[in-house]
């Protein structure tokens, strides 16, 4: 067990190291100095590398066996939802909060 004292430096140290990553950048680019261009490539294509490695994550495991197969429409539905939602209005918060509702009422009513 482990006590007050040792949880709060461990709040203490984990919101700190949040701090430091969210502020450096600020310090290292604030200002009027300009980003420098291999810096540029990776905030345009990381986020796309991202999600394309969250969504192959996720999908690893889709089986079509007949018994796993209610799960699997809720998977690809809820994928389906995402993109369309995506497409539709461009709002990123939507669309994966859509496909999250989409996929857990699905997975509930078809279990």
């Amino acid at each position: 067990m482990i006590s007050s004292f040792q949880a709060l430096l461990m709040i203490l140290a984990a919101a700190a190291v949040t701090f430091l990553t969210r502020a450096i950048p600020f310090v290292l680019f604030g200002g009027k100095r300009e980003i420098p261009r291999p810096v540029q490539y990776l905030g345009s294509c990381l986020p796309p590398a991202m999600i394309a490695t969250l969504v192959v994550y996720c999908l690893k495991s889709i089986s079509f066996a007949p018994q796993a197969l209610s799960g699997t429409i809720a998977q690809l539905a809820g994928v389906a939802a995402v993109v369309g939602l995506h497409l539709y209005r461009r709002n990123t918060l939507l669309s994966i909060g859509g496909g999250t509702l989409i996929y857990m009422v699905l997975i509930r009513v078809l279990a």
